[in-house]
């Protein structure tokens, strides 16, 4: 069985990415597994809380029960996915309780995301939840600055948020964050942007996203951690390429397959045509957007 944190200094290390799928509905769980496992890929499956709040993943449990019906631990890794300190309402959240059912359902790894606090407040929520973690012997990924996406209320331009560089993370708290924090791997805001999840905007296409390459090589020197990207789906191709040789070592990828799935659906009113559609855009991910197939033989030598 692979090693969540293992696995993704290995990637650091050989220059390539771990894809982590994000699983809104159920039944895409098990395209997913396939699709990694037929490409020889490493990659996560995930869920957020936002998923089982504004979706129908259920909960952390029913998506862990689900992954391991299909599981195939020489390929894929359970993580937990954002769950929010403050959430996209601006709601408090009882986080620490959600981490320790994640833990206990078998969860890899988990992901604490505490960027609407303050960076005290921000370390002092990783702190808690990076010790709950350690003590369980998996791995914490926090996340500093702000990926932009999942606010309630109309979306700001890309262009905007680009040109601001409007919720970057910056350098020197990066650097400040992972010495005092104790996360072992750091989402960052670079350029990326989440899916919409407001219901009258989720199904609308992502604007095309890239990144500040620049930006990305100082916070990956300043922090030495394995960087992370959140957004993953709809960037441009050839700056994720360029992210990954500077240094991030896991992308998110969740609008993508999800639209998928809906499309399909919406169509065919056929879960197999769903989970089908899932299943050949997964394969695309990993050939075409990330061209990461047969990444199982890089990292492990088989």
């Amino acid at each position: 069985m692979m090693d969540a944190k293992d696995a993704v200094l290995r990637a650091k290390k050989h220059g390539t990415v771990i894809p982590a799928y994000n699983i809104p509905y159920l039944p895409m769980v098990k395209p997913v597994v396939q699709a990694v496992t037929d490409m020889n890929s490493v990659a996560m499956i995930q869920v957020a809380r936002v998923e089982w709040e504004k979706f129908d993943s259920q909960s952390l449990e029913a998506v862990a029960e689900e992954y391991g019906k299909y599981r195939n631990p020489e390929h894929t890794l359970l993580h937990l996915d954002h769950v929010p300190v403050i959430d996209e309402d601006q709601k408090k959240v009882d986080y620490l309780p959600i981490i320790r059912r994640a833990i206990a359902a078998g969860y890899q790894s988990v992901m604490i995301d505490a960027s609407r606090l303050d960076l005290e407040g921000n370390i002092r929520a990783t702190q808690e939840v990076a010790q709950v973690a350690h003590g369980a012997g998996i791995p914490c990924e926090s996340e500093l600055g702000a990926v932009m996406g999942h606010e309630s209320g109309p979306r700001i331009p890309y262009e905007e948020i680009f040109a601001t560089k409007k919720g970057f993370t910056d350098v020197a708290e990066a650097e400040r964050f992972v010495r005092e924090s104790g996360c072992d791997w750091l989402s960052v805001a670079v350029g990326s942007i989440h899916g919409a999840v407001a219901e009258n905007l989720r199904h609308q296409k992502k604007p095309e996203a890239r990144l500040d390459i620049e930006h990305l090589k100082k916070l990956a020197g300043a922090t030495g951690v394995p960087l992370v990207l959140h957004g993953g789906s709809g960037i441009n191709k050839e700056c994720i390429r360029e992210g990954i040789r500077a240094g991030i070592a896991k992308i998110n990828v969740g609008t993508e397959i999800r639209q998928a799935y809906e499309n399909a659906l919406a169509e065919k009113e056929d879960i197999e045509a769903a989970r089908q559609a899932v299943y050949d855009k997964v394969c695309e991910v990993i050939t075409d957007m990330l061209c990461i197939r047969d990444t199982r033989s890089l990292l492990y030598g088989d």
